[in-house]
């Protein structure tokens, strides 16, 4: 649009500029051509005007017919054709104006919007740090987790680095640890996650499939610790989670082959029975 409009502004002008060039010079002509009648008129029709030579201003006359029609022919419309282009120009450029306004307001907001992500991410961040190193000591008893942001690399995102160190070893990553102590690490990430955003209940699909006894009874502690915060819906196969929980869903096969879903609240003094053994 710039493009064009530069354009047809600048055919506006020429074709002003060639108007006005060639009513000046023809003008000018005539008003020569009259002032010459009118000498000869008064030397008479024998006798040549002084200081004039009769085959020079043929000759000039000639030259200047041959300019005026170099120039080409006027374009009676010139006038119309640039004020409207003029009034086109106008109307592109207020569009021009607003696209620019639009551009900057949106602009304004996609930086708000980064502040507004970044501050609410370092947020997140800090809490659910927090809430990680309060978990991993519970499910790593002697040992310690921390979370650790990693600088992005080639102008990427920045991400974030789980750091676990059981008892007895060195601050590793998670990708270094044993299965089982993955799981642990994994279990101890969801539940910082859960304490920095709350929710009423939380859905946990064998997430403790991967762990022995041992660690199976410090997920169990886990679930009782935050079981006054929400609730906990389990998946699980492992029967030390199952004697900890509350109310039991299951699916059995009847006597006549018909699958149904069973049901059954445990008793309290069981839940102490089991958190004891």
């Amino acid at each position: 649009l710039g493009a064009a409009e530069v354009e047809l502004r600048q055919a506006a002008e020429e074709a002003a500029a060639r108007a006005t060039a060639a009513e000046v010079e023809l003008a000018r002509l005539d008003g020569e051509l009259a002032e010459a009648r009118r000498r000869r008129a008064e030397a008479g029709a024998d006798e040549a005007a002084e200081g004039d030579d009769r085959d020079e201003l043929a000759a000039r006359a000639a030259r200047l017919e041959a300019r005026r029609e170099a120039l080409g022919r006027v374009n009676p419309l010139a006038k119309e054709e640039y004020e409207a282009e003029q009034e086109r120009l106008e109307e592109l450029a207020a569009q021009r104006a607003d696209l620019e306004a639009s551009l900057a307001e949106l602009q304004a907001l996609r930086d708000d919007l980064a502040g507004t992500v970044e501050r609410r991410f370092a947020d997140t961040f800090a809490a659910v740090a927090r809430n990680f190193e309060e978990v991993a000591a519970t499910l790593f008893p002697g040992g310690e987790g921390r979370l650790r942001l990693v600088e992005p690399e080639d102008e990427g995102e920045a991400g974030i680095e789980v750091e676990l160190r059981p008892a007895g070893k060195r601050i590793t990553r998670l990708s270094l640890l044993s299965g089982g102590e993955k799981a642990l690490g994994a279990i101890s990430f969801l539940f910082a996650l859960f304490l920095a955003r709350p929710c009423a209940f939380y859905l946990l699909d064998e997430v403790e499939a991967a762990l022995d006894d041992t660690n199976i009874a410090r997920f169990v502690e886990l679930l009782r610790r935050y079981a006054d915060r929400a609730q906990f819906v389990v998946i699980t196969h492992q029967k030390r989670t199952m004697e900890a929980a509350d109310v039991l869903y299951g699916v059995t096969m009847g006597a006549d082959g018909v699958s149904q879903v069973v049901s059954r609240r445990l008793p309290r003094e069981h839940h102490r029975t089991a958190a004891a053994s």
